[in-house]
């Protein structure tokens, strides 16, 4: 937990764009890890493995609230929807962006993240170069949706 990836440009480091993976495979994991750091942008990354563990990391006050959440549907304890469901519900969170990360493309599961909240989905990648990819389009786009209050919706497929 807490690695951070960084490319320094003139010798300035910039402040770490703070991201947390929830997600139960750990190749996964180990992928959009190595995928992070591919990209120019300073970022600092937190995984958890299920939806307890990621509800009791949100909730913890010494914790610092990401800038943007990568959570997976199928999760073990409590899966992606109960966990965006819950985070929309809470005052203290309700604005985090929440890029939905899954190797489902049901157009009603998709329909229904965004009903609840979510800020942008992904269809997992299979390639790696794709993943890159995609990260790099879905960090933007979530941030995007700090500042239109959450009124954008992405589908990105790679």
């Amino acid at each position: 937990m807490g690695k951070v990836f960084s490319m320094e440009s003139k010798n300035e480091v910039a402040k770490p764009l703070n991201i947390m993976l929830a997600d139960d495979d750990l190749d996964d994991c180990s992928f959009f890890e190595k995928a992070l750091a591919e990209l120019s942008i300073t970022t600092s990354l937190d995984i958890v493995n299920d939806g307890e563990q990621l509800m009791q990391f949100l909730y913890d006050d010494q914790n610092e609230i990401p800038h943007v959440l990568f959570l997976d549907i199928n999760m073990p304890r409590k899966n992606g929807f109960e966990c965006l469901a819950e985070i929309k519900a809470n005052d203290k969170l309700k604005t985090l962006p929440v890029v939905m990360f899954s190797t489902s493309n049901s157009h009603d599961k998709i329909n229904m993240l965004f009903k609840i909240g979510a800020h942008v989905y992904v269809h997992k990648p299979s390639g790696f170069e794709q993943l890159v990819q995609v990260i790099q389009h879905a960090l933007p786009m979530a941030a995007e949706n700090i500042f239109s209050n959450g009124q954008l919706k992405y589908i990105l497929n790679a």
